[in-house]
């Protein structure tokens, strides 16, 4: 089962649509049990054959054989030093992107001491396998079912299995391919990636994604 923690919101919320649509048994959690309930419900409508129940971030983080960690990061941290004896030895995925947004300005990167939240996540969870993927894809996109993602998702990691098994995961959504963008400590240049990308759809008004070319 996939757990899907801070997936009330509509990255979150897209990632569950879109591997509920693969085949995967699916878990929102939130906060709110009742929030988490209403965004299992709009899984359902997205994919009617969607296997998801929605449940509080601790009962979702101890179902799921595979976490995604898809909160804002002004809650990351708090939220896994909650769940660190739930995270403690699974497959976490951090989707957390290190940004705050200026008013008429847009987004800006917000500097993290570990150098990325995918590296904060592994420094609280020491004897998890930390997985940085996910970031550049447009939530509206993601929700967009029954189109496919023409982008590429890069994938860093320090634990080559786990690296290899998200790739394989990412590239059961239509349209995207998996690219190996190195260890852990890559995630923070990918991380960024996100906040040019918001930027560059600001000013496009668009839904720009990435492509890695000559590979």
């Amino acid at each position: 089962m996939l757990a899907f923690l801070g997936g009330t919101g509509p990255e979150g919320l897209g990632l569950a649509a879109r591997f509920a649509l693969a085949g995967y048994e699916v878990v929102i959690g939130s906060r709110s049990e009742e929030r988490a309930r209403e965004a299992a419900d709009k899984v359902r409508k997205l994919v009617p054959n969607a296997k998801v129940r929605g449940d509080g971030n601790e009962a979702a983080a101890r179902k799921g054989d595979i976490v995604f960690i898809c909160v804002p990061f002004e809650g990351h941290k708090a939220l896994l030093e909650s769940l660190r004896g739930e995270l403690k030895s699974k497959l976490v995925i951090d989707v957390a992107v290190p940004l705050a947004f200026e008013k008429g300005k847009g987004a800006c990167a917000v500097p993290v001491p570990e150098g990325s939240a995918a590296e904060q996540a592994q420094a609280l969870l020491p004897r998890a396998r930390v997985i940085g993927a996910f970031h550049n894809l447009s939530a509206k996109e993601l929700q967009a079912v029954g189109h496919p993602i023409p982008c590429d998702v890069l994938v860093c990691g320090d634990d080559e299995e786990s690296k290899k098994q998200v790739m394989a995961m990412a590239q059961q959504m239509a349209g995207i391919r998996a690219v190996d963008a190195g260890r852990l400590s890559s995630a923070r240049y990918v991380e960024n990636i996100t906040v040019m990308l918001l930027s560059i759809n600001r000013i496009y008004k668009a839904q720009a994604g990435i492509k890695i070319v000559g590979i």
